[in-house]
């Protein structure tokens, strides 16, 4: 599979679509190709909430892309691809349209950080979820002010520290899921009906509702570039990159 970012609209909602062939993990080109399509559905007026989905039935997404971490060795193009997910993030959250994620799958790093940016969120009862970037040598410094305001600082923070998997359930009881569906096809079933529900309902109330509960996170903007610089510093080290390259090589024995 190449990696792919589609688009596809029905009646009163649009889908979303990414996928990379390494569990749905993102290089820096798909990470401004779906900030861009968010910020454009979001100004589509036939479109009253966007469903976001990556391709297959194992990981939902692993966050930024192994190979291109390797790749990076000056900071500024760091900066631009720790940036990247600071983008879609801050798409998701100022689009104007509610943003429904589907969670197929276990979910880590970066893909924490867009489960959490959902205004709503559906996943199936094997989509566990870590913060595994201090196993990188890193942290989950962009996507921390999402994840935090839905698990709170506590629990962020020890996501963040032992780098374990909580259960979906666990997930759903932190309010980073908002439904949880027992497989793939229960969670599509569920994902149709609420997106149809969505369609059939008046734009200007959820807009309003989206506006009301972002109430609070005005800020996130404005931390995001000391938060970019903590990643694209760090990801730089030596350290960081054969913690890389061993788990990646790690990964790719199994």
């Amino acid at each position: 599979m190449e990696p792919f970012v589609d688009v596809k609209r029905e009646q009163g909602y649009s889908i979303i679509t990414f996928g990379t062939p390494k569990s749905n993990a993102m290089p820096g080109y798909i990470l401004e190709k779906l900030t861009l399509t968010i910020r454009n559905e979001g100004e589509c007026s036939e479109t009253k909430a966007i469903l976001l989905q990556s391709a297959g039935d194992k990981a939902f997404c692993a966050g930024a892309s192994f190979d291109e971490l390797l790749e990076i060795s000056d900071l500024e193009v760091s900066r631009t691809f720790f940036g990247g997910f600071a983008k879609v993030l801050q798409a998701m959250q100022h689009c104007g349209k509610i943003v429904v994620v589907r969670v197929q799958g276990k979910v880590t790093g970066g893909g924490v950080g867009i489960a959490c940016a959902a205004d709503y969120c559906l996943a199936t009862a094997q989509a566990d979820i870590a913060l595994t970037e201090i196993n990188l040598g890193i942290g989950p410094f962009v996507i921390g002010p999402y994840v935090e305001r839905k698990v709170g600082t506590a629990e962020f923070t020890a996501m963040a520290l032992d780098a374990e998997f909580r259960t979906a359930q666990w997930a759903l009881e932190h309010h980073v899921y908002n439904k949880i569906l027992p497989d793939i096809p229960a969670l599509d079933e569920a994902v149709q009906a609420f997106m149809t529900s969505l369609a059939g309902r008046s734009s200007e109330a959820m807009q309003h509702i989206k506006k009301v509960s972002w109430e609070g996170a005005e800020h996130f903007g404005s931390l995001m570039a000391e938060r970019i610089d903590m990643s694209a510093k760090l990801v730089l080290e030596d350290s960081a990159k054969e913690n890389i390259a061993r788990i990646k090589e790690r990964l790719r024995q199994k």
